[in-house]
């Protein structure tokens, strides 16, 4: 489990991403102008440190995670050891219960026009991101939250906004071809793209 959740999750929701972006041109071209500036144009290499620096690119990133995370169905798996009544339902004793975070994300009580792309959610004024995504805020804890979170969320975070910028500051990605983007999901050790991603890739260095 330890290798499938760093390696495969990562791998997804990067794939994810792209397709975000190769759907959305502006926020592409968004995230690269903020590259350019914080990274000083394509004289060199994104380097982690860059990273820190960056508020737009993280905005996207958790937008990402809210429309697709990789794990739909958090690991807080609870048994009912008795009959009980929960917001008046009933849950007899025997079921299991797990949060899903694919549907809080899609709630409109939860976020407005939840299903509409939009980065600039997670932008407050200032330009500061306006939560945490790993685990102090319940509308998005795709890393789940408290005692049994998972132990990697925050290297696995940075290692998708690390990879994302180099990808990004060195390319820009287009759709392969007409067809649009097929954002249907398949349920596997994650939740992946149903179609694999297929791209144009323009390199931006001259």
């Amino acid at each position: 489990e330890m290798i499938f959740r760093g390696t495969d999750t990562v791998a997804v929701l990067i794939e994810w991403i792209l397709a975000r972006l190769v759907m959305h041109g502006e926020v592409q071209a968004k995230v690269q102008e903020e590259l350019d500036r914080v990274v000083g144009g394509r004289e060199r290499p994104v380097r982690e440190a860059d990273v820190a620096g960056l508020r737009y690119l993280p905005a996207v990133v958790k937008e990402v995670l809210r429309l697709h995370p990789p794990g739909p169905l958090l690991s807080w798996a609870r048994l009912a050891t008795e009959d009980a009544v929960v917001d008046g339902w009933h849950v007899p004793a025997g079921t299991t219960a797990m949060v899903n975070m694919w549907a809080i994300a899609r709630d409109p009580d939860v976020w407005p026009d939840p299903l509409r792309f939009s980065p600039e959610r997670f932008l407050a004024s200032g330009a500061q991101p306006e939560f945490s995504v790993l685990g102090s805020d319940l509308r998005l804890a795709p890393f789940g939250s408290g005692r049994r979170s998972c132990p990697g969320k925050a290297l696995g975070l940075a290692t998708v906004q690390v990879w994302l910028a180099a990808l990004l500051h060195e390319f820009t990605w287009l759709p392969a071809g007409s067809s649009p983007v097929d954002l249907s999901e398949v349920l596997r050790l994650s939740c992946e793209m149903a179609s694999p991603l297929a791209v144009k890739v323009v390199p931006r260095r001259k």
